[in-house]
């Protein structure tokens, strides 16, 4: 297993500020509908972390859940200290795939209902992006959908320390990804991270998660 660390104190490499936003006429319900009903031809920047734990291959899904505020957001989830795998990380609600889940937009919506309590209804799926292969060998789906405000949820509190949102414009602006590389048995390891400042706390986005925002940031400038 990777040793225990912040990855907040892991020199930062680059920030890619050179690269451009997502325009915000591309970030409308109307425009994703669009782009997921049509996706264009696109390369995820990271498909695979390098392994750090010997563990069998395992299919999961997570929601990339889109608030449909007036400046729509992200749903994000930190996870409880005590989890077995990423504990006290910030995660998308979602993961394992049971043998009765239909697809990849089923096991997500039924994860999100059992960790933070979104019902369903309130979710419109738009679409698939590539899976993610994580470290600890886990073959994740990112399904990608709008939720409608209104909603009440009910974190799981053994799973779930605290949820929260994020701008979908700060995610989907490269401005604040940072770059971060660390050398460990031999290896070299990079990841994005996406330091979110909300009120008081900073919400440090980084690793698998960061890595599936880069790759939908991907997919809508393709």
């Amino acid at each position: 297993m990777l040793p225990h660390f912040d990855p907040r104190t892991v020199p930062l490499v680059g920030v890619d500020d050179h690269l451009p936003a997502v325009p915000p006429h591309a970030q409308t319900p109307e425009a994703l509908r669009l782009r997921f009903a049509a996706p264009p031809p696109w390369t995820p920047e990271v498909q695979r972390e390098k392994k750090f734990a010997e563990r069998e291959p395992a299919h999961a899904a997570v929601l990339v859940p889109i608030v449909l505020r007036e400046r729509p957001t992200v749903l994000l989830t930190e996870r409880t200290a005590h989890l077995s795998t990423h504990s006290g990380q910030v995660a998308f609600p979602g993961g394992r795939t049971d043998p009765e889940d239909r697809d990849a937009a089923a096991t997500a919506l039924r994860e999100a209902q059992e960790e933070v309590g979104l019902e369903p209804h309130w979710v419109e799926v738009l679409g698939n992006l590539s899976m993610y292969v994580t470290g600890t060998s886990f073959l994740v789906t990112p399904v990608v959908a709008l939720v409608r405000p209104g909603f009440a949820l009910q974190p799981n509190p053994y799973e779930v320390a605290d949820v929260f949102e994020v701008p979908l414009d700060f995610l989907l602006n490269p401005a604040h990804h940072e770059r971060h590389r660390l050398q460990w048995q031999g290896a070299q390891r990079e990841w994005f991270a996406m330091p979110y400042q909300d009120g008081a706390t900073t919400r440090y986005i980084w690793g698998a998660t960061a890595g599936m925002l880069r790759n939908f940031y991907r997919f809508m400038m393709a």
